[in-house]
């Protein structure tokens, strides 16, 4: 007699150890402690905080997305978010958050310096106040890139109100001169004391902006950096010449994909843009002030060199290509 047997063939399941614990991936029940998260503890999992009160709570870390529900009182810092945050039921906190895309419900009294990839939302939320994120520690950068998140395409101040008051106003920002450490100070325990932490204009990953309803002058100009080996490096002493310059405010920054009849219809017909389109994404700078057109070219001028960099040379060029620039990316935006 013969005797048919079956194989089968098993799948050993991922040893327990090796699997993220979400104990590790969460905060809540805390009263009056100092926690968080070093680089690489998170790790692009999903992270939860609840019902925590008069908190100092750090994230330096990149994250999937992050919900904040019931605190009171806290201070808040969270590092990359490649998806969404989410504040539910929060009051009196401040915070400092960097995500693709903000929403908060049935909160009040909170600040946020901002880094938000889409248009921030608030629902059943009253007086809010945002600014523009501002801190820089050696990992950030690495952080920014794996999230997906560009410093550069910044909403943070074009808030989108879900339920507005008919004689009032749920948000505002921050004013022109607060300081992330006044509202948020970078921790001192021993748990982070290895951290190189700056909330410096000048060392942030995201480059300082007033928001497009800030406006000190009456002229706005627009600076367009094309991508090269060397053009994010130029790039930042730009901005750092400029921010010393003082005569100009940096409104906002953003970062598209453009093609070249784009190209050609907001910056005018050049070879140079006509290539450098395809070198990838481009940045472009929306500056206020007096003399604005004529200032960008006077710093920018020794820092070029063989880079393709749009700087008008009139405001009147400038105000036109600002208001061109913008439709074409409130266009992306809403795609």
């Amino acid at each position: 007699m013969s005797i048919c047997s079956t194989c089968f063939i098993l799948s050993q399941e991922p040893d327990r150890k090796d699997r993220p614990d979400p104990k590790d991936f969460k905060l809540e029940d805390l009263n009056g402690e100092t926690v968080g998260r070093v680089p690489g503890k998170v790790n692009g999992q999903q992270f939860v905080i609840k019902n925590c009160q008069n908190c100092n709570i750090y994230i330096f870390d990149h994250s999937a997305t992050i919900t904040v529900d019931k605190c009171l009182d806290c201070k808040i810092f969270l590092g990359p978010i490649k998806g969404s945050v989410f504040l539910r039921n929060c009051t009196s906190c401040k915070c400092v958050i960097a995500c693709q895309q903000f929403r908060s419900r049935d909160c009040k009294s909170i600040d946020v310096f901002l880094h938000c990839g889409s248009q921030p939302i608030i629902e059943a939320s009253t007086k809010m106040r945002f600014g523009c994120f501002q801190c820089h520690y050696p990992e950030l950068p690495d952080q920014f890139s794996k999230s997906g998140l560009s410093p550069y395409r910044n909403t943070w101040d074009n808030i989108h109100d879900f339920s507005p008051m008919p004689d009032e106003r749920n948000w505002s920002l921050l004013p022109d001169d607060a300081k992330v450490e006044d509202y948020v100070p970078m921790p001192t325990t021993e748990e982070f004391q290895d951290l190189k932490l700056s909330t410096s204009v000048d060392d942030s990953v995201v480059p300082l902006t007033l928001g497009g309803t800030k406006q000190k002058g009456s002229e706005s100009s627009l600076v367009v950096f094309f991508k090269d080996s060397s053009s994010e490096e130029k790039l930042r002493q730009f901005l750092k010449d400029m921010r010393q310059e003082g005569s100009c405010s940096l409104a906002r920054t953003t970062e598209i994909e453009i093609d070249v009849g784009t190209a050609a219809r907001i910056l005018g017909e050049d070879e140079r843009y006509a290539k450098a389109v395809t070198n990838g994404a481009v940045v472009g700078l929306e500056f206020n002030g007096t003399d604005t057109a004529q200032t960008c070219q006077r710093v920018a001028q020794p820092l070029v060199g063989d880079s393709v960099v749009f700087i008008p040379e009139s405001s009147e060029v400038g105000s036109r290509s600002v208001e061109a620039w913008n439709s074409q990316v409130e266009a992306q935006m809403a795609m």
